[in-house]
């Protein structure tokens, strides 16, 4: 996941050579607090923030906490993520409803900040929490954002009040001040109103958006910027506080943001918090700004919360109990694996919510190279099923399989590899139904999950195994190795596509994962 990438991995990189010592000497502080201003200066980081920062670090790790505790890095650490969380805002902001409907949500920004997009997010995100917004269209200057609103609006399935045609007719003000009437008429309890910008700060820009202020009295008023722009975003941020106010930040292009500079520095200057993120092109890649969890996501610890939080958005708990039950009395089908992929690329980028998942930036290129169009290639080869094939793959010979190969596009060796995907992946949510440890080829045991015990016995069950007439095989078992299906390749989905078996984790990364995870999964 691109979001901070540089700077998560050279702060994990700095955290990297604390693990061995037992206990730090100023000089080890000061190496990584140094190590810390350079991640966070290069990271496009204001210099006075990254001053603050490094002082309050550098003075509580040099302090009893750290000088006491049984293991000094996992304590400096700690404190690096709460003083992430404190310059990030410390707790969560929610947007503040009005007494009286409709709450007014006015966005302001630069030009190619985003807004026209995010307006149509933001109303799709609380048309999902039970409102009934509406988008008002006052950006009458830049060429067709009218019609782009109108699209937005569309997509997201929320009215739009477009009474002028915009490319430089119409007047902003009224346009907004009608809107709020028409909210209120048609009972909309949200009022999204959309701006202009311009491609810098300049005094017209700020007088219009400062009269449409003036005119619906807003309830909220958000600052939109591109977190791409770095250093520039602090001095645009000032300028907006000073000509129009805001009481809330929102961050896009976060996705594409490899540095995340913007989103440290802002809250601390402005003193404004960051409410929400977007994350990504579509209009669902749109989420809350959580300080703590991003603050995770910085150090590589994970993001657990939001990963959950999507999962039930997306996967319907009647159906999740039937299949459940599937599981358990080996009844699960290909026809059920399809479903489960369908709701899986429901809840987003799979690429995004494996990043979410502590200790994956050590897997920064396997992430990379993960292709998520191999899922609908998947789907592509078990919907060339007929209804029986998919019931019962033990019947696909053959000529079945060539069959659904030509079908689907694919090759027999794609088929191939997804039936023994899905014989595995059936395997393992079989065990895992019945409370025991799945074993992932390749990887060993589940991390965090224990299980090391039940390892022992199947290596101690397999010394008396009848050899096999196969010389590969019984060469295998001669050195004691089972012969275990190959992992899916890197970049693959299911088996499909790639090259490569995925290289198993050490001890050690098996180790910080689970301690991570907490014990309490055992």
């Amino acid at each position: 996941m691109a979001t901070f990438g540089n700077l998560s991995a050279r702060l994990t990189d700095t955290f990297k050579n604390l693990r061995s010592k037992g206990k730090l000497s100023a000089s080890d502080v000061d190496s990584t607090v140094r190590e810390i201003r350079r991640a966070l200066l290069e990271a496009d980081v204001a210099l006075d923030v990254v001053k603050e920062f490094t002082g309050k670090v550098r003075e509580r790790a040099l302090g009893d906490e750290v000088n006491q505790a049984l293991n000094p890095a996992q304590q400096v650490v700690q404190i690096v993520n709460e003083e992430l969380v404190e310059i990030l805002g410390g707790a969560q902001r929610r947007l503040e409803f009005a007494k009286n409907p409709p709450t007014i949500i006015m966005l302001a920004g630069l030009q190619g900040a985003g807004k026209t997009t995010l307006a149509g997010k933001l109303a799709k995100w609380l048309k999902g929490q039970g409102h009934t917004p509406i988008l008002v269209a006052c950006d009458l200057q830049r060429p067709n954002a009218v019609t782009q609103l109108g699209v937005v609006a569309e997509q997201a399935g929320v009215a739009i009040y477009a009474p002028e045609p915009g490319n430089g007719v119409g007047d902003p003000v009224k346009v907004a001040k009608n809107g709020v009437a028409e909210a209120k008429a048609k009972h909309h309890d949200f009022v999204i109103i959309d701006t202009a910008g311009r491609l810098g700060v300049d005094e017209e820009l700020m007088k219009q958006a400062a009269d449409i202020r003036k005119a619906t009295n807003p309830d909220e008023v958000l600052f939109v910027i591109d977190a791409m722009i770095g250093q520039d975003a602090v001095a645009t941020a000032k300028a907006f506080q000073e000509g129009v106010d805001f009481t809330g930040v929102v961050l896009t292009k976060l996705d594409g943001d490899a540095r995340g500079g913007a989103a440290l520095s802002i809250r601390s200057v402005t003193g404004r918090p960051i409410m929400f993120a977007s994350t990504g092109e579509g209009l669902g890649d749109f989420e809350p700004f959580h300080p703590d969890r991003m603050a995770s996501r910085i150090l590589d610890l994970g993001d657990i919360l939001t990963l959950i939080e999507q999962a039930q958005s997306a996967f319907d708990e009647e159906e999740a109990m039937k299949v459940a039950e599937k599981i358990a009395t080996d009844s699960f089908t290909l026809d059920d694996f399809l479903g489960q992929m369908q709701q899986l690329r429901k809840a987003g980028s799979i690429k995004k919510m494996m990043g979410m998942l502590p200790g994956m930036g050590k897997m920064k290129d396997q992430l990379d190279n993960f292709d998520e169009r191999e899922i609908v290639r998947t789907e592509a080869i078990i919907q060339s099923m007929t209804k029986a094939e998919r019931q019962n793959p033990k019947m696909l010979n053959g000529s079945r399989r060539l069959r659904i190969a030509k079908g689907s596009g694919m090759t027999v060796t794609d088929v191939n590899q997804l039936v023994q995907r899905f014989e595995q992946a059936a395997k393992m949510m079989k065990t895992v139904a019945k409370g025991g440890v799945p074993q992932i080829p390749g990887m060993g045991p589940m991390p965090g999950m224990g299980g090391h015990g039940g390892k022992k016995k199947q290596q101690a069950k397999g010394k008396g195994k009848k050899q096999s007439g196969n010389p590969a095989k019984r060469a295998q078992q001669a050195t004691g190795i089972e012969a275990a299906p190959a992992a899916a390749p890197a970049g693959s989905g299911f088996g499909l596509g790639g090259g490569g078996a995925a290289a198993a984790p050490s001890e050690e990364e098996l180790a910080k994962l689970q301690q991570m995870l907490g014990k309490g999964l055992r």
